[in-house]
């Protein structure tokens, strides 16, 4: 009887573990996860519209600045000037301006036998040529100041400087990139899923996030998939013949398609950097409302 009782236990002990290793087995492969996911962001790029020495630098690197911050200054003194001269430029054409068309509007009102005809249109032409010269005046002026604002290069978006490398006293060229800035409202993650796991993968199904470095779980949610990925197959050689890359029959490595992820709950504490890596796991499973709060343990 004992005996029989000790078969019976090891039978149930083992077929536990059976139905718990098959269990294990279903989750393990049903539900899509990679270890090979990134943090993305976007990083603006600026650099200046107009040239000159540097005279401020008014953010160090890896400081956090808001949009509209000042990050960097140009010498503005001659962009000043430059506003002064068009200032008076201004002036003058505004006079000048406003006489051709008091010429003009008298000679106008003369009779046939106090002014010609030709005479006429050649005020009227000139008091049209002088409003010419008065609005190119005031075109002028308006891009001395806007070449004057611009040195003054301020945040588009509030994030974080990052690879600060100009130095007060450097010369800034028109076109050529003097500060970077990582948006912070534009975190996201790239995760690269394998083939078979695609068919389980729906836009907007929930996702759990653990980043290599941190025990803290981020949420988020499928936000698309990708629709292309590079072919290394069929580029032309020097001869326009297609480049076939040779492959063993029974081994095909599965290709992997970037899946965006949108970031919906980040715990506090946790730093987010564009490049991190982060393990993501997607729920297979439509969302139900009896779903629990709390997210489980990501492997």
């Amino acid at each position: 009887m004992t005996q029989l009782i000790r078969i019976s236990a090891t039978l149930v002990v083992v077929a536990a573990a059976i139905g718990l290793s098959w269990a294990m087995w279903r989750e393990y492969m049903g539900t899509p996860w990679t270890r090979d996911g990134v943090v993305r962001s976007y990083v603006v790029t600026m650099a200046p519209q107009v040239p000159g020495q540097i005279v401020d630098v008014g953010a160090r690197d890896n400081q956090f600045v808001h949009k509209g911050d000042v990050l960097v200054t140009i010498d503005p003194t001659n962009y000043r000037i430059a506003v002064e001269l068009a200032e008076a430029a201004l002036k003058q054409a505004e006079v000048t301006a406003q006489n051709a068309n008091i010429q003009s509007d008298r000679r106008a009102k003369l009779s046939a036998e106090a002014v010609s005809k030709e005479e006429q249109q050649n005020f009227a032409t000139r008091a049209l040529a002088n409003q010419a010269q008065y609005q190119q005046a005031v075109a002028n002026l308006h891009q001395a100041r806007v070449n004057l604002e611009r040195t003054q290069i301020r945040s588009p978006v509030d994030g974080w400087v990052t690879n600060l490398l100009v130095q007060l006293g450097d010369y800034a060229n028109t076109g050529v990139n003097v500060v970077s800035v990582v948006d912070a409202n534009s975190f996201w993650v790239d995760a690269y899923f394998e083939e078979p796991q695609l068919a389980r993968i729906r836009e907007g199904a929930p996702v759990r996030m653990k980043l290599m470095g941190y025990d803290e779980l981020m949420l988020g949610d499928v936000e698309s998939i990708a629709r292309g990925i590079n072919v290394a197959n069929a580029r032309p050689d020097q001869l326009g013949l297609a480049i076939v890359n040779p492959i063993f029959t029974w081994v095909r490595l599965a290709q992997r398609v970037p899946v965006r992820v949108r970031l919906s709950h980040v715990p506090e504490g946790v730093r987010l950097v564009a490049g991190l890596t982060i393990t993501v796991e997607v729920d297979p499973t439509p969302p139900r409302r009896d779903r629990p709060a709390s997210p489980a343990p990501l492997r």
